[in-house]
């Protein structure tokens, strides 16, 4: 079997780049020769993941961070609908791991290699977003893990123009921008469609469609979510005291909120989210850690659309 391999050579502020020698014969111990490629620039995964399905390459690894693997996720399964099917694979490193925590990885390279080796591969779901971008244009993308609009998306962007990003634990980042854009977010009011429901509208601070469990550096957002049910685990964050929110951001953590007096959540297949007001104050949305527009928006389950080695 051909094996690929995209590297991310920022991830983890370098230290993937770093420890790659050992990695690397890691990897060559377990599957021999690989087709190495470096990203140069954001949204490079994905057409490198498409260009080594295309190439034979039965397994094509993602090696960094929630956003790498969110690129070559999108790439593999915009390949599959062309005819080229490769599985995924993952080595974690980077600000962001919540979708390799949610697989029980975290940073730990020498155990994705031999989970990786030993797999026989899983399909499971993936989601497509649809949005509008910052230049005002339809766009599309696909996600893995979660996908979410409201505060999430000011915190994305924050992490990810954070000079401190890859120098702290991700963890505390996340935390620390999580509060200071909630302090100063103002909440919206939305039109929110699951499935071929009846329309509700509510003014809220976050909504999330979930695929994995966690997101937000360690934040275990949707504890019942699974990777292969074709559903997503829609929780909405209604507006509610900005000091009380705050203070209640543990417990998401550990999965505690469920009962949270602002806190519904659902299941479905399809989720859309329209904007009722504040047009000149757009609400952004994030894909697996990436913030790459704004709603209206709309997020759809893809049941068993890439196979996961793990």
């Amino acid at each position: 079997m051909k094996v690929g391999v995209i590297l991310n050579p920022v991830a983890g502020g370098g230290r993937l780049r770093k420890d790659w020698p050992e990695i690397g014969a890691a990897l060559k111990g377990a599957f021999g020769d690989i087709d190495l490629r470096e990203t140069q620039a954001a949204r490079d995964a994905v057409t490198l993941a498409m260009d080594l399905a295309a190439a034979g390459c039965g397994l094509v690894i993602a090696a960094g961070g929630d956003g790498t693997v969110n690129e070559v996720a999108d790439g593999l399964v915009t390949a599959a609908a062309e005819g080229s099917k490769s599985s995924l694979g993952i080595l974690p490193c980077g600000t962001g791991t919540d979708f390799a925590r949610g697989l029980g990885l975290r940073d730990s390279h020498a155990v994705a290699i031999r989970r990786m080796a030993q797999s026989r591969g899983r399909a499971i779901d993936a989601g497509r977003v649809s949005f509008v971008d910052d230049h005002g244009a339809l766009a599309s993308r696909h996600f893995i893990n979660v996908a979410s609009l409201g505060v999430s998306g000011a915190v994305a962007r924050a992490v990810n123009g954070d000079e401190r990003k890859g120098r702290v634990s991700a963890r505390a980042l996340f935390y620390w921008r999580t509060v200071t854009e909630f302090i100063r977010y103002r909440f919206r009011d939305v039109r929110i469609t699951v499935d071929d429901g009846e329309p509700t509208e509510a003014r809220v601070a976050l909504v999330v469609a979930a695929n994995g469990r966690f997101f937000g550096g360690g934040m275990m957002v949707a504890p019942d979510a699974l990777l292969d049910d074709g559903l997503f685990d829609i929780v909405i964050l209604r507006a509610a005291g900005k000091l009380g929110l705050i203070r209640d951001i543990r417990l998401l953590y550990g999965g505690l909120h469920r009962n949270h007096r602002a806190i519904t959540i659902l299941r479905g297949r399809k989720l859309v989210v329209e904007p009722l007001a504040d047009a000149a104050a757009p609400m952004l949305i994030e894909a697996d850690g990436e913030s790459p527009g704004r709603i209206p928006a709309t997020f759809e389950i893809l049941p068993g659309a890439i196979t996961l080695r793990d």
